[in-house]
């Protein structure tokens, strides 16, 4: 029977995952892959470990599967988008990857979207510079590592480089090719582009475009020795993370967003027409005439893992211990906290946020009678108005109708009813466990010819989802909530570079 492989390398776990033409899950392996930060603001990755990680992975869920690996029948991967996989001219790791978590950049964002570059940007690509930017990580290693500069082969992302190891081919797909140097209307490279950033000598290092459903490759015979995977399996080219989320829940359409609550805050919806505006990236979406809009910070699902760690330590080992999950204990303890009125607030900043550099987390309008389930509610409420802000930007542009939840917040029921008050819309959850890996399988299975379209999903979506409508009184009340959150967004944009101060001075 035929199967397809689908792998997702997020900022901290690889995985592999398995699936029957169906969509069941036969097995999924994962592999923790450290990031290594030699100094602040540098967050990187060995690309050697990477590839080892996920071919330990690999192995693994093809020894657990239950089918032979020559019933694979394609293989696509997915990962953590922006940042720069770097190789030279003999094809080896040109130093460490830069991953999407780095800020070295941020200052050259900075200085263009101050001046007229990133104006510029903005029109001809889609989008405003940012931190993590392959056109901004590039031009800081331009300016502060010539030497590696200079010995530039080929510009890759984190999927494009386990493509590399799987079949020996280099390329990238539509969808990651346009995070920094394609025309917004011609969805292909431009030269201009380039030359806006400073990069003109870099042309030959642009790697080829393909279909995420093209086969790009086979599985090279020392891959399947490292992988257990069956030499000569095809490789299809893959897709960025958050296109490939939105497709793995059912998301990726028009008239929906997808809303995918993990590291970032990322927030998408399709469109077959450009639209550009600084508030969202106006990317190439699966197909030719499409577009992917998204609107994304790194505020999300980490700050719900930070508050977990922090204050559940010993909760969570108690949960280990007996295999119970600490979700639910977190769940009964916000459901309790929703029963009551509470003026706790809190800004989930704690990684970066739709504000700027300098902004950081914080509660507000805590009082002696709140209980650790205030504290909780106002990090989960924190998450969901911040997605709102940018679900918000993208209704100016667009005109979704409901919108589709996932990502690890989404690991609580009560989530789903939450971000509907919150966001004003149905929201609807979809028990998909590896929604990445599960959108790279399906153009791994339409390259294969298992199925018509990526977007062509055979499971049965209605069996397996639960959709949540706003209501009208949460609704109302969250609102009003939201709007002290966003005033006091407002009110600490001066006092936020203060704080960052007192950090820097060691004070």
């Amino acid at each position: 029977m035929p199967s397809i492989m689908g792998i997702d390398s997020g900022l901290t776990v690889t995985k592999a995952v398995i699936f029957d033409a169906d969509g069941t899950v036969l097995s999924v392996a994962r592999r923790r892959v450290p990031q290594l930060i030699p100094e602040p603001r540098h967050v990187e990755r060995d690309m050697d470990g990477l590839w080892t990680a996920t071919a330990d992975a690999i192995r693994e869920a093809v020894a657990t599967s239950g089918r032979p690996a020559g019933d694979i029948v394609g293989i696509a991967a997915t990962a953590h988008g922006d940042g720069i996989y770097l190789l030279g001219n003999d094809l080896r790791p040109l130093g460490p990857a830069v991953t999407s978590l780095d800020t070295r950049a941020g200052p050259v964002a900075d200085v263009w979207n101050q001046g007229d570059v990133g104006a510029r940007s903005l029109q001809l690509t889609g989008q405003m510079p940012h931190a993590s930017a392959p056109s901004a990580v590039l031009r800081w290693i331009r300016d502060n590592e010539p030497d590696r500069y200079a010995r530039i082969g080929h510009m890759l992302a984190a999927k494009d480089w386990l493509r590399f190891c799987l079949c020996g081919t280099i390329g990238t797909d539509r969808t990651e090719a346009s995070t920094s140097f394609t025309n917004v209307l011609t969805q292909d490279y431009d030269q201009e582009a380039l030359g806006l950033f400073g990069l003109e000598a870099l042309v030959r290092g642009l790697p080829d475009m393909a279909a995420s459903t093209e086969i790009v490759g086979k599985v090279t015979r020392q891959a399947a020795v490292e992988t257990g995977l069956a030499e000569g399996t095809p490789v299809m080219a893959g897709l960025h993370d958050v296109t490939a989320s939105a497709l793995g829940i059912g998301g990726y359409r028009e008239g929906v967003v997808a809303v995918i609550a993990g590291t970032y805050s990322i927030n998408a919806t399709v469109s077959r027409a450009p639209r550009i505006d600084p508030r969202w990236f106006c990317r190439n979406g699966i197909l030719p005439g499409e577009w992917n809009n998204m609107s994304i910070s790194p505020a999300s699902t980490a700050n719900y893992d930070w508050f977990l760690e922090t204050f559940f330590a010993l909760e969570i080992q108690a949960a280990e211990g007996t295999g119970q999950s600490i979700h639910d204990l977190v769940a009964r303890e916000f459901e309790a906290a929703s029963g009551r009125p509470s003026s706790a607030i809190f800004h989930p900043y704690l990684f970066g946020s739709p504000h700027g550099g300098a902004s950081s987390a914080g509660f507000n309008g805590l009082n002696a009678w709140h209980d650790r389930g205030d504290a909780i509610r106002a990090v989960l409420e924190g998450i969901a108005f911040n997605h709102r802000i940018h679900v918000d930007a993208l209704k100016d542009g667009f005109t979704p109708r409901s919108a589709r939840l996932t990502g690890g917040i989404s690991r609580m029921p009560a989530m789903a009813g939450l971000f509907a008050d919150i966001l004003g819309m149905p929201v609807t959850a979809t028990a998909t466990e590896e929604a990445a890996a599960w959108g790279a399988a399906l153009c791994a299975g339409a390259g294969a010819g298992l199925f018509a379209s990526p977007t062509d999903d055979p499971r049965d979506l209605e069996s397996i989802e639960t959709t949540y409508e706003p209501d009208s009184v949460r609704q109302e009340r969250l609102d009003r909530k939201y709007a002290v959150f966003l005033d006091i967004a407002e009110a600490m944009k001066p006092i936020w570079p203060r704080l960052q101060a007192l950090g820097a001075a060691g004070q």
